[in-house]
């Protein structure tokens, strides 16, 4: 559980008692004003009692005011927030703590956190005094579901004095950011396998990795070596079959995520591309569980962890799950074109698995597309057509690109809207 978040503590208005006697209240200058006039008066017309009463009322503010620049000093403010990362949707609890390390109690407190508006109104607490050592801790919760990183606070205190004179404003410095991370779906170790003609079919055959030591043979994809035919295998089931234990590939996989702005259409929570980044997550968590070595690529040719990395096994899984959570909760469109970028990229490196989610693509990124699969390896495509989620068309051009990833040798999935992923 994380400790507190202990604000700074520095008054951030260096006004002194100058600025203390610019906060008093309505209030407080009706009664100096009063005092004042009544002091005039009594001294014209040589009345001792009204004089009395006139400096009364005139003292009193400013000591109020004197009692809350001593004051308002000595009261320390934190934040704790937990869990700090949380799956859209899901909410978070922020607690404000306010101790007095003053010897004398203060006056009416009202807190107020400065929170950004997708996450909710800004919290204010009316807190009573408190007393010399005293601490006082009030809680309010947020929720967001847009992914991204939100800045809490500075948190600021208004101290009012019994009375009712004077007020005065404190802004702690400290800072607390919740990151709001895409919903991940608890996906099942099922092998690939086959084709997938359908959402229903295609989730069956996803997220799992055949290992560089698997002896069991699999059906024949187009470039695969056929000196690698497992003829006994072919002779019992009447179809091509061929040996695994011979790929020249590493026990890994490559998630590509396809962030062009031009391959989708809407915004928002139930978007396609938010479920493209959900998909992703899923499937680079799903792995890590597996101990698969994993990679996050994009259109833009960007890939954590970057090559050369060590890889995530043990302790590093757990970092390397932060890592790209971090990432995809602030992943946004790209002004790309096409995947040549990402092609280059995958295209260096040697994983069996390969899972892409992708957005619209015309021919010749189809194309492209097609052949950032390696030969002898595994790869999925889940295919987000903007015109299907947008209920603007037919699946043909989908399934014209489905067609080509899938003469290919890609595992193709079609997403309709408002399916899971597992």
């Amino acid at each position: 559980m994380p400790g507190p978040d202990p604000d700074a503590g520095q008054d951030q208005e260096r006004g002194g008692l100058r600025g203390a006697l610019g906060g008093l209240t309505t209030r407080g200058r009706s009664f100096l004003a009063a005092g004042l006039a009544a002091a005039l008066c009594a001294y014209l017309l040589g009345q001792g009692d009204l004089l009395r009463v006139g400096l009364l009322l005139a003292l009193l503010p400013l000591l109020c005011a004197v009692f809350l620049y001593r004051t308002r000093h000595r009261v320390e403010g934190s934040r704790q927030l937990v869990p700090a990362q949380v799956p859209a949707g899901s909410e978070a609890r922020v607690t404000l703590r306010v101790d007095s390390v003053s010897r004398l109690p203060t006056g009416l407190l009202m807190l107020q956190d400065r929170v950004p508006y997708v996450l909710g109104p800004r919290p204010r607490f009316l807190l009573d005094r408190v007393e010399p050592g005293g601490r006082r801790e009030v809680s309010y919760r947020v929720r967001s579901d847009l992914r991204g990183r939100y800045p809490l606070g500075p948190l600021q205190l208004r101290l009012t004095d019994p009375f009712g004179m004077c007020e005065l404003n404190r802004a702690f410095s400290g800072q607390s950011t919740l990151t709001v991370v895409p919903r991940v779906e608890r996906l099942p170790p099922l092998r690939p396998g086959g084709e997938a003609r359908g959402f229903g079919e295609g989730r069956q055959h996803t997220l799992a990795l055949a290992g560089e030591d698997d002896l069991i043979p699999r059906g024949y994809r187009h470039g695969d070596d056929l000196r690698r035919v497992h003829w006994r295998s072919t002779a019992r089931l009447g179809e091509l079959m061929v040996r695994r234990e011979e790929q020249p590939h590493r026990a890994g996989c490559t998630v590509l995520l396809d962030t062009r702005a031009a391959g989708y259409a809407g915004s928002g929570p139930g978007s396609a591309f938010e479920w493209a980044v959900s998909g992703a997550a899923s499937a680079l968590l799903h792995l890590l569980e597996q101990n698969v070595t994993v990679r996050l690529v994009t259109d833009t040719g960007d890939a954590v962890p970057a090559e050369g990395s060590p890889p995530a096994s043990g302790g590093r899984s757990g970092q390397t799950a932060a890592l790209l959570m971090d990432l995809l909760a602030v992943v946004g469109h790209s002004d790309g074109a096409g995947l040549s970028r990402a092609h280059e990229v995958i295209g260096e490196s040697g994983e069996a698995l390969l899972v892409a989610f992708l957005g619209d693509l015309d021919e010749e990124q189809t194309a492209l597309a097609a052949r950032v699969r390696r030969p002898g390896s595994t790869a999925v495509a889940f295919l987000l057509d903007s015109r299907v989620w947008a209920g603007e068309g037919g699946t043909e051009a989908l399934d014209a690109r489905a067609r080509l990833l899938r003469e290919a040798g890609w595992t193709v999935v079609p997403v309709p809207p408002g399916v899971a992923l597992a």
